[in-house]
């Protein structure tokens, strides 16, 4: 990695592959499918195959991720201009996530790597943050009244441009809405959920992650020595809990489900004798990673830094008989 004004700039390379010569632009990386079929050593066929899926199931948007430039190519004697379809870094991840190929193989343990690398190195919850969000559910209601506040704001002010970001906020929060409005009513819904429950969580890997975050937050001054020492066997207990099965099935059939019980039991049942609802939030997060669900489609997280903030709080503060209430509204978050 090498440092840079703007961040760090990460180099992919294989164990074995080939130099590749990419168009830089809009501070992102195009490929053609020859070339993402080269880096995944797969035919050109099969990219094509999978781009047609990306776009069919809406994970990507087409209008952001494909640029068509214009190329002159030697033909015989003749040059002649050819349009070709270029794909963003977007694109080569999603693709990268598909391909059956020893050498995607590689780029997946790769990239999940480094995206665990990023959330232990930039993942902290600051202790007097979390003394100033206190209230939380008087301030869950403040957001629940939004839209009083904007009826007033409309009869206040009538000037076009104020008219037009209103619509525009109206509209691009109509989720948020929609969720307030379900729980209100108490019918916060688990239809639409993923089809499948992800892989079992392993104990030691993670025990692993938590010594690393816990030497960061030590450093910084924001963790004592009993900061993540476990009580008794509770942690392997609540990561059992998450896996275990009723009749051959799956207790919690979802991956949605699985990280809304992992967030809640892991804060509620206080396994670690500190810091229970840092270590909740950072393995929650390790999850999502692992299942490729942090992401939405537009590649935005789903959950941010301030949501995870109010969702520990909002968990660790509530009554054990709202616990269906607490899963369900994380795990609309999520989906």
């Amino acid at each position: 990695m090498e440092e840079t004004k703007k961040g760090e700039i990460i180099i992919y390379k294989a164990v074995s592959g080939p130099e590749l010569s990419l168009q830089i632009d809009g501070e992102t990386v195009w490929m053609t499918q020859n070339q993402i079929a080269a880096l995944f050593s797969v035919q050109k066929a099969a990219i094509s195959k999978h781009v047609k899926n990306i776009y069919e199931s809406a994970e990507l948007s087409q209008k952001s991720t494909v640029s068509i430039l214009e190329i002159v190519q030697k033909e015989g004697l003749r040059d002649v201009k050819r349009r070709v379809e270029y794909y963003n870094l977007d694109m080569v991840i999603s693709i990268g996530y598909r391909v059956n190929s020893a050498r995607a193989t590689q780029f997946r343990i790769w990239a999940t790597k480094r995206l665990k690398d990023y959330l232990l190195k930039g993942f902290a919850i600051n202790e007097e943050r979390l003394k100033d969000l206190k209230n939380l559910k008087v301030k869950l209601k403040e957001l629940e009244s939004a839209h009083k506040l904007i009826q007033k704001a409309v009869a206040s002010k009538r000037l076009e441009g104020y008219e037009k970001e209103l619509l525009s906020i109206i509209s691009d929060y109509a989720d948020t809405w929609f969720l307030l409005n379900a729980y209100d009513k108490g019918e916060l819904s688990l239809e639409g959920l993923s089809k499948r429950a992800g892989p079992a969580l392993n104990y030691e890997t993670l025990l692993g992650s938590i010594s690393k975050f816990k030497q960061r937050l030590v450093s910084q001054k924001e963790a004592g020595s009993l900061f993540g020492q476990e009580v008794g066997n509770k942690f392997k207990a609540v990561l059992g809990n998450i896996n275990q099965t009723f009749t051959g099935k799956d207790l919690y059939p979802s991956v949605e489900e699985k990280a809304a019980h992992l967030l809640y039991f892991l804060i509620k049942d206080h396994p670690f004798v500190d810091g229970n609802k840092r270590i909740g939030a950072l393995t929650f997060l390790l999850y999502l990673v692992e299942n490729n669900f942090l992401y939405d489609k537009r590649g935005e997280r789903k959950i941010n830094d301030n949501t995870l903030t109010a969702l520990a709080l909002l968990i660790a503060e509530s009554d054990p008989k709202e616990k269906e209430v607490m899963v369900g509204l994380v795990v609309n978050l999520i989906k």
